[in-house]
């Protein structure tokens, strides 16, 4: 366990490399053996000692949960879900780092500065990105702020929760203007606590996301600077817990498929996925619909070599630009490949 301080601290402070033969098969005797001990690996590592699952979930909401799909495919298992709520991802990470949560689903950021703090995490599944991916996370102004363009952000305070997937989206997008982090001042405060003192003027540049975003914007109370579109973000992933992950690959298997199949679901119930946002996050209609535009449903990305080499360049980039205090290694957080192999759908390794 990690002391909330300590997390917090680093956070405001500022992959050896998969073996071949997880990508490419071998015609070598040795190979043959390895394959043969990958196999047996592979039907050894479905294993599921838990009787709980433990799920984080962030406060902008989680289909996932509403769908209760996880409870019907686990109730006959005998395994319990519970969610846990927290209101952004590096509060998530804080509890899963002081044991209170198995899995939880953040963006590309909190794992960095969580491993960072010495968290015992490991990555389970990414998310697959198309061009429109990024349309619902923006920097954004009062409509009656002075600041006309995003290159006037400079020497502006910028509020948004440090640690959280924001902080790379700033760090990148005033990289793109030939700025750097040093150029804003940087308030750090949850999204959610933010938005009463955004709407009332009262913060100069907000960096938020649906359904905060699509709030504001109903109530005509928002002028969108820029979005993340075009920034080279991973995108989000589902963390487990290192010694949970080590002790229930077969549940991580679960948990990946669902999520896969969930995508293709709500792709093509777009309307009964509005229906869910309505009922469970309490959201009017015209504001789901507004988010709705901007969601996209793309799929669940394996932590294929490619996924893992771009999260890294996040975290050097988080280094190099004086963020965090020291570099690490995302292969730190991984699982062996073959348990990866085992439990990974093939077509989402890319």
């Amino acid at each position: 366990m990690i002391k909330r301080r300590r997390f917090l601290n680093v956070a405001t402070s500022g992959l050896c490399g998969f073996s071949m033969a997880y990508m490419l098969g071998s015609c070598s005797q040795q190979s043959q053996q390895n394959v043969s001990n990958s196999a047996t690996a592979n039907l050894n590592s479905l294993a599921i000692k838990t009787k709980v699952l433990r799920m984080g979930y962030q406060s902008a909401g989680d289909l996932f949960r509403n769908r209760k799909v996880l409870e019907k495919r686990l109730e006959p298992l005998g395994i319990k879900v519970e969610w846990a709520q927290f209101v952004q991802g590096p509060q998530l990470m804080e509890g899963m780092a002081a044991g209170r949560v198995d899995v939880g689903s953040v963006g590309e950021t909190p794992p960095i500065f969580a491993q960072v703090a010495g968290s015992k995490l490991v990555y389970v599944v990414g998310t697959q990105r198309n061009q429109r991916t990024g349309k619902s996370s923006v920097i954004a102004v009062p409509p009656e702020s002075p600041l006309k363009k995003f290159e006037d952000i400079k020497g502006q305070e910028v509020y948004f929760q440090k640690g959280s997937a924001s902080h790379y989206f700033i760090l990148r997008a005033l990289q793109s203007i030939g700025l750097t982090i040093k150029d804003i001042k940087i308030k750090s405060i949850p999204t959610i606590e933010a938005r009463a003192a955004f709407l009332e003027g009262k913060i100069p540049v907000w960096m938020t996301g649906d359904p905060h975003y699509a709030i504001a914007e109903k109530m005509g109370r928002i002028r969108v600077l820029r979005d993340s579109v075009g920034l080279d973000s991973p995108g989000g992933y589902y963390i487990a817990e290192r010694k949970f992950a080590q002790e229930n690959p077969g549940l991580l298997k679960i948990i990946i498929e669902e999520l896969q199949d969930l995508d293709k679901w709500a792709e093509t119930h777009r309307d009964e996925v509005a229906k869910l946002m309505i009922t469970e996050q309490k959201l009017d209609e015209d504001v789901v619909a507004r988010v709705m535009s901007r969601r996209t449903f793309v799929g669940r990305r394996g932590l294929s070599p490619a996924l893992i080499a771009e999260q890294q360049r996040v975290a050097d980039l988080f280094f190099e630009a004086g963020v965090i205090p020291k570099e690490i290694n995302i292969r730190d957080a991984l699982l062996p490949p073959d348990v990866y192999a085992a439990i990974t759908p093939p077509e989402i390794m890319v």
